[in-house]
């Protein structure tokens, strides 16, 4: 509970006087050692992506989405230039750094400026970005634009509640888990109830201090194996 009283003596809020609505997500790349986020373009990016999807042994990686696998290059990319136009969600697509392959998709959404809340959201991770730095230094790169470059107060991740690999990867990113909204949505003609995870401005800098740590090239081997993990840097942070 907050410790500031009004003239009736209830509890409130803190201090918020000089808040400002903050400005929306820009259209521009976010440049990392690994990889590269940048607006999707659906003529640039459909080819790319549709291989890399292609290249999954099964379509799991569809089950919690909202659509399914596209039956070919030119469905795709007409799924994607309506993507394109979007605002929100505002998608991105992860480029590697070397090659410049395009890895798997990113979005905010939900954004709202006045409240200084924003969500990340509709990942799907091709089989090379998955568990790849380039795949933490995604999210830490848009983690940062939200919080450092636009001032953001909340940073949300939301996913069906029986993803058990995508609850797993809000923890292990900093997320701290809210709970469960039941019956939440009707997805694929299945009811959906959603898990709710955040990270506030003032985790930010423990989680911003962790992801340095963890993508700093010192802490890999020779075979590019981690030394230590997000978590446990994390943690030592405090």
């Amino acid at each position: 509970m907050s410790a500031r009283l009004n003239e009736f003596g209830q509890p409130i809020g803190p201090d918020l006087s000089d808040w400002t609505a903050r400005p929306r997500p820009p259209r521009s790349p976010m440049e990392g050692r690994t990889c590269r986020v940048v607006p999707l373009v659906a003529e640039a990016h459909t080819a790319g992506l549709f291989a890399t999807y292609s290249a999954a042994s099964d379509t799991r990686g569809w089950t919690y989405l909202g659509d399914e696998m596209p039956t070919s290059e030119a469905v795709y990319r007409a799924r994607l230039e309506a993507m394109e136009t979007s605002q929100d969600p505002l998608f991105h697509v992860v480029l590697d750094r070397a090659s410049g392959e395009a890895l798997g998709i990113a979005s905010y959404l939900r954004i709202d400026p006045g409240n200084g809340v924003i969500e990340v959201g509709h990942l799907h991770f091709g089989p090379k970005l998955q568990r790849a730095p380039a795949a933490t230094e995604a999210m830490a790169l848009m983690m940062t634009r939200a919080f450092d470059e636009l001032g953001y107060r909340r940073y949300e991740w939301k996913c069906d509640s029986l993803n058990a690999p995508s609850r797993a990867a809000a923890l292990r990113l900093g997320f701290t888990f809210e709970g469960i909204f039941r019956n939440a949505v009707v997805v694929k003609g299945r009811s959906r109830d959603t898990a709710w995870f955040s990270i506030t401005d003032a985790e930010w800098p423990r989680v911003r201090a962790g992801f340095a740590a963890w993508l700093d090239p010192a802490n890999f081997d020779a075979e590019g194996r981690q030394r230590r993990g997000l978590a446990e840097l994390r943690e030592a942070v405090r």
